[in-house]
């Protein structure tokens, strides 16, 4: 039976908080500019425009149904091919945005789906623009609909940047790589790094609730859950 010993482990904690450091804020880089680009990718395929709506959908369907290794991949030697020498976070940044956008877009789509057509004819007839339609009839009812949902991914988005790794961004996986190539000590390193994934996702889901209750005081005063 092994015996568990998490000493020489923890000897590295320096590292390790860096790195989930580090995974935390490609976190949030990633959801704020993948939730960016969702959302314009939602709107644009519900463009009259078929060239707009088309190509946000081809993105879409290439994104869900590609790895996202292969799509950093893609990235990281796509862009050295082109002679953009980026550093490895950029890579990973770019990546994760790029593949969260698209889960995103498919997400907001279906919140703004949900809203009436007869609460758009409404807001049309008194002459809103269609800026100040999206902003003020369609955009934060739609996205309150489909918070839950829309924070979930950004938190599975979280935890499959562990991939990164791959192209030696100094991540939590990397760095617990690193770790037990040191201390000869795989399960306990993989262990700690696992502690610290589920930390790191509570402490995005206290964090996505917290938004949800300052963004949707109705929800809140309703009781319904965020």
């Amino acid at each position: 039976m092994t015996n568990l010993d998490f000493s020489a482990v923890l000897t590295h904690w320096p590292e390790l908080i860096n790195g989930a450091l580090l995974s935390l804020a490609l976190a949030v880089a990633a959801t704020m500019l993948g939730f960016l680009i969702g959302t314009l990718c939602a709107i644009g395929r519900r463009s009259a425009h078929s060239a707009i709506s088309s190509a946000c959908g081809a993105y879409v369907e290439a994104i869900r149904n590609t790895p996202l290794l292969v799509q950093i991949f893609l990235v990281y030697f796509g862009l050295s091919s082109m002679g953009l020498r980026l550093s490895a976070i950029t890579v990973a940044i770019l990546a994760l945005v790029i593949n969260v956008g698209a889960y995103a877009a498919e997400i907001m789509r279906a919140g703004f789906d949900s809203i009436q057509r007869g609460q758009i004819e409404a807001a049309e007839c008194l002459g809103l623009s269609r800026f100040q339609v999206y902003s003020h009839v369609i955009l934060l009812p739609g996205l309150e609909r489909v918070y839950p949902a829309l924070t979930s991914q950004f938190v599975l988005m979280m935890l499959a940047s562990s991939v990164c790794s791959q192209i030696s961004a100094e991540e939590l996986t990397a760095v617990a790589n690193y770790v037990q190539s040191e201390t000869y000590r795989p399960l306990e390193t993989y262990l700690v790094v696992a502690v610290a994934y589920v930390l790191l996702s509570l402490l995005m889901r206290i964090g996505f609730w917290a938004l949800g209750t300052w963004l949707f005081p109705r929800r809140r005063k309703l009781g319904t859950p965020l």
